[in-house]
This record gives structure tokens, sequence and C-alpha cells, in this order.
């Protein structure tokens, strides 16, 4: 299959809006191609992304992003761990603007690299140069978002002590996500917490699952 050259083609190839039931108007596209175009120019400088073309692009960040964005009420506060290169905090804050979104990104580079394009690009979000652990000592959040961060047993020992600032975690995850499961339920990060499962779907151009899982503290129900 050939490579898209546009974001309007890869848009239009992965059926995006037929699939999520939305047409995004000439600001939005131009933003996330403007946003696009910046991150690929600074991985040229250091390794922000894998995903550059605008298929792996949209296939990727953009399906994650919009599979996020249909679980989030308006006006969450939310807040993207580990950023890297701004997936999917980014396109999330161009996508939905009216959610209040926060980046944490602990490599130094990597967040100042972010924040020079989101400044660009004229987006209002919140940056934390450091752990997200350390955001948390500050600040609430109705949903942190962990997508490539890291083991689901890691996610879960960073926060373990933080759900007091804490509504949920989201955390995207492939085919492995049940062996991670069980490997955080051996080492009893699941005792006190509800882990499901709450949204499925297939990469597109493969036959590999992601999944969303939701993680709140069973106290709360």
């Amino acid at each position: 299959m050939t490579d898209s050259k546009t974001l309007s083609e890869a848009l239009k190839k992965y059926g995006i809006a037929e699939q999520y039931n939305t047409q995004f108007d000439e600001k939005t596209l131009k933003l996330l191609a403007d946003y696009c175009g910046m991150l690929w120019e600074w991985n040229d400088r250091m390794n922000l992304t894998r995903h550059t073309t605008w298929d792996k692009f949209v296939s990727r960040d953009l399906i994650d992003t919009l599979e996020l964005s249909k679980l989030l009420e308006e006006g969450e506060t939310v807040l993207d761990v580990g950023t890297g290169g701004g997936v999917p905090g980014v396109p999330l804050a161009i996508v939905r603007p009216d959610l209040t979104i926060g980046l944490a990104e602990s490599v130094v580079k990597k967040a100042r690299a972010v924040q020079g394009i989101v400044v660009e690009l004229g987006l209002e979000l919140t940056f934390f140069e450091g752990r997200a652990e350390a955001a948390l000592q500050d600040y609430g959040f109705d949903t942190l978002f962990c997508r490539a961060v890291g083991p689901l047993w890691k996610i879960l020992f960073w926060f373990e002590h933080q759900w007091e600032s804490i509504g949920r975690i989201l955390a995207i995850k492939g085919p492995s996500w049940v062996d991670e499961r069980g490997v955080a339920r051996e080492k009893g990060l699941l005792q006190d917490l509800n882990l499901r499962k709450i949204s499925t779907y297939t990469m597109a151009g493969t036959e590999s699952e992601s999944v969303i899982l939701g993680i709140t503290p069973k106290a709360r129900d």
C-alpha cells in the first residue's frame, strides 16, 4: 500500500471520519499537520518518535488519541505521563480544546522540545519538567494517561501512594497486557485497585489488538 502524502489522505485511508463520527475542520487539520511537521523536524535532532509518516501518525498516534478521547467527559483535567514527543497529550489538546491538559516528561531535552512545539502552535497546556509523581504533589487530575512508559507494575508502583491526587489511570496496552497484569498481581500492586479493560480496538493495518485499561481504587466503589 502506498504511503499517504498528506494528513488528509491518511485520514481518508483509515476511515477516521466514519470510524469516529468526526470531521476535522480546517483549523484542526492545520494544527495537527503543523504539529507533525515540527515534531518530525525535532526528531532529526533527537529521538522523539518512531512514527514519522502520515500513515504512522494517523494509524497509531491519532487513533490512540481518539480512543482515549471517547472515554473523557467534557472539561476533565488530564495528565499525559511521560509524554515523550507529545502523544497523546498534544493531539488531544487539538481535537478536544475543552480539556485541561498537563504534560509530564522527565527527560529535560524532550520536555523542552515539546514545550517549544506547543508554544509555537499556540496551545494552552501545563508543563511538568520532571516525573509525574512530583507534579501530583501539588496538583490533582481526573485522569492520568500512560502510553509506552513502562510495564503495568511499574506504573502502579509509581503512583501507589498518590491516589488522593488521581481520579483514575487510563493505560494503553498491547496484547501482553494480561501477562503484565499477572506480574502486577504477584507484586501485590492490585490488592486495593480495580483494573478493567474498558476499550479494545485493532491497530490499523494489523491484526494486533490494543486495549485501554481503566484503574481506580476499590475504596471508591
